[in-house]
């Protein structure tokens, strides 16, 4: 008496590369998802404290600041950002209101794209 061999059939092993390769896809697809989230996270943490920052920095100041506006590049972490600092009028002239926006610029690319705004106010000592 001959035994026949056992096996997996040629459908069943179809089968199984097909359930593979969609648990794979899958497994793919959260794992860019996650790496996105960090770096959004990463960044608007990082352009967060650079923002907070340069609004101390002006509260440090022995002056009100004058209504302007500018921006400057400054490397922070392992990454370079542009800062732009707007300082308004208000109704009270010995109050200002100030807007930083900081924006990251990304490998290839010349111009910084934004990541975070922040605004407050500031006023006579």
């Amino acid at each position: 008496m001959i035994k026949s061999a056992r096996g997996f059939t040629l459908l069943e092993v179809l089968i199984a590369l097909l359930v593979f390769g969609l648990i794979a896809t899958a497994a793919a697809e959260v794992g860019s998802q996650y790496i996105s989230s960090y770096e959004r996270v990463r960044d608007k943490t990082l352009a967060g404290w650079l923002a907070d920052n340069r609004i101390n920095e002006l509260r440090l100041q022995e002056d009100l600041p004058g209504i302007s506006e500018n921006s400057d590049d400054r490397d922070y972490g392992t990454y370079r950002w542009q800062v732009t600092t707007v300082v308004q009028g208000t109704e009270e002239p010995s109050m200002r209101r100030v807007e930083v926006t900081v924006a990251r610029y990304t490998s290839g690319r010349t111009e910084a794209t934004p990541v975070h705004t922040l605004s407050a106010f500031l006023g006579e000592k």
